[in-house]
């Protein structure tokens, strides 16, 4: 039976291809889900990534159900847009504590289990607007841009163990809430892309496999933009 893969927030997006396409590689895939139901067709488990004794009791059902997790991929995340001089002290502080603190938790709790069977796979989902900013979304970037610094600290922790952590850095990707969005801003925005178009969450979720696979297996502490040359030379 394929490794155990577990995708923080997949129950839609990035992170639901995520699940499919670990799942179409062999592997046995759960997801958790927060505030979205969840998705029928994949083994999903009810957690707020905030919060440790959520973690922990996820982790502990999937290893009951499914084995050890040996594959995360840590996706679930949160956006809170406003610009700096009207964003709240709360705006900062949720994206924060989902998408920096709740990666953490994650992997806190993630990674006992593979330090002692010696290997696994860790994959941090973060955003082209770690590397470059985003107008609006400076809580956003801050948070992913400390997940790319927890990333890399990881990463050096954790090689001599077999343990890989890598971090993956999606642009514009085509999603619920990119389709949301004003026509005028989708193609002003790719207008800035060099090849023109938005991504596709199957298009990230290809490289989260390849990262997740054998063939993966030298790669440790790398952040691969996925975002059709939006961030070269910025």
């Amino acid at each position: 039976m394929g490794k155990v893969a577990l995708v923080t927030g997949g129950n839609r997006g990035i992170g639901l291809a995520t699940a499919r396409a670990l799942r179409t590689a062999g592997m046995r895939v759960a997801v958790t889900h927060h505030s979205s139901e969840a998705p029928p067709d994949v083994f999903a488990v009810r957690c707020d990534v905030r919060d440790a004794e959520q973690v922990d009791a996820a982790f502990t059902r999937i290893e009951h159900e499914l084995g050890p997790v040996e594959i995360v991929v840590a996706n679930a995340g949160i956006t809170r847009d406003r610009l700096v001089a009207t964003m709240t002290a709360t705006d900062f502080d949720e994206v924060l504590s989902t998408n920096l603190a709740g990666t953490f938790q994650v992997a806190r709790r993630a990674i006992r289990p593979m330090l002692r069977r010696r290997g696994g796979r860790f994959i941090a989902v973060a955003s082209a607007s770690a590397l470059i900013g985003s107008r609006g979304q400076a809580n956003y970037a801050a948070a992913k841009a400390g997940m790319v610094g927890f990333a890399k600290s990881m990463a050096l922790e954790l090689s001599s163990r077999n343990i890989t952590v890598n971090v993956v850095a999606p642009g514009w990707i085509t999603t619920d809430m990119t389709n949301a969005l004003p026509d005028t801003v989708r193609s002003a925005a790719a207008s800035r892309i060099p090849m023109g178009r938005f991504g596709t969450a199957d298009e990230v979720a290809e490289v989260i496999a390849f990262l997740a696979g054998e063939g993966a297996g030298y790669i440790t502490g790398a952040v691969l933009p996925i975002d059709g040359g939006l961030t070269v030379e910025r």
